[in-house]
């Protein structure tokens, strides 16, 4: 299958390779991608190189079922969102696929889950359906077969009864939480942390005031006692994820690739290192694995990027094909 080999990548060459038939694949299978690049008049035939490959407005999961027309929907993954939002959709043909993205890219950054104690802090998360991350958390705390490892949604307490006991007892503990979340922790309880990884998923959905991400780890750093606050860059549109050891700095897993794209036109791919983000995740073999996304960024010669911020999606020139 042409998904085999996604986890065996190892350099440059085989990614863009995968990534070619990836796109001949999806360009033949997934209708509203292939309408897409029919509009820019790019076609199996006329994209040579990963640089021909059109990048999906990742605008097109609020209004367009992006999956493969030889391929019945396993789950529906939903964006979070404020009331009477459109919602991202991703229709996901293989949960063995997105199970097996993320496990393998958990190991390659942090190791075997069995090495933690894996804690969730996401109460905006747990309180909805449909979300990809806590599908991901669930796997990732059953896959630790440890038994203080779970989700903790109002017994903050017991959350901090637990890091207390771990600590003390020298146990390896992973804590993955919203960044509201995390800092209405450590308002309750201060912490001195030396066997614990702190790691923030983004986002005060609407109950705090956002920072920006220095202010936020400076935050978290000195709540919790630590010295770096992890970071996870993942999307509902999206089947794997980036990881940050410290200083927003990301580091993807061989079959994810980001790209920069000109700011003012999501159909360029830009000259310089900052710019639009654009991921290539051949993760997403079923649905479109090439998507520019609201995320402004830079990225580094060692593959490496950091997110600066966003942008609304009404400044993006070529957002107007969305009404194929």
């Amino acid at each position: 299958m042409l998904h085999s080999n996604i986890f065996e990548i190892s350099s440059t060459s085989e990614f863009e390779s995968v990534a070619l038939d990836t796109f001949r694949y999806q360009y033949k299978n997934v209708g509203v991608y292939r309408e897409f690049c029919d509009h820019l008049k790019r076609t199996s035939e006329t994209v040579k190189t990963i640089k021909d490959i059109p990048f999906l407005p990742i605008e097109f999961f609020k209004s367009h079922k992006v999956i493969s027309e030889e391929k019945p929907s396993e789950i529906l993954f939903t964006s979070s969102g404020t009331t009477g939002s459109v919602l991202s959709k991703h229709y996901v043909a293989s949960s063995k696929l997105y199970e097996q993205s993320f496990l393998e890219g958990f190991k390659k950054t942090y190791g075997n889950p069995t090495n933690f104690t894996i804690l969730a802090l996401l109460p905006s998360y747990l309180e909805r359906e449909g979300s990809s991350l806590i599908y991901m958390v669930d796997h990732l705390i059953r896959s630790s077969k440890n038994e203080h490892s779970g989700f903790f949604l109002h017994n903050v307490e017991a959350l901090i009864e637990t890091l207390h006991f771990l600590e003390k007892t020298g146990q390896k503990t992973m804590l993955i939480g919203v960044s509201y979340a995390l800092l209405d922790l450590i308002e309750k309880e201060q912490f001195h942390l030396n066997h614990t990884l702190i790691m923030e998923t983004g986002g005060m959905k609407g109950k705090r005031k956002e920072l920006i991400k220095e202010a936020l780890h400076q935050k978290l750093k000195a709540g919790f006692g630590v010295n770096s606050i992890h970071s996870e860059y993942g999307m509902t549109e999206l089947l794997s994820q980036a990881y940050s050891k410290g200083k927003g700095v990301f580091n993807c897993p061989p079959w994810m690739k980001i790209i920069t794209r000109d700011p003012e036109d999501a159909l360029s791919l830009s000259g310089s290192s900052a710019g639009g983000i654009n991921v290539i995740d051949l993760a997403n073999l079923y649905s479109c694995s090439f998507i520019a996304t609201q995320d402004l960024g830079k990225v580094y010669r060692d593959g490496s990027f950091e997110i600066l911020g966003r942008f609304d999606t009404s400044d993006i020139r070529g957002c107007n094909l969305m009404v194929l």
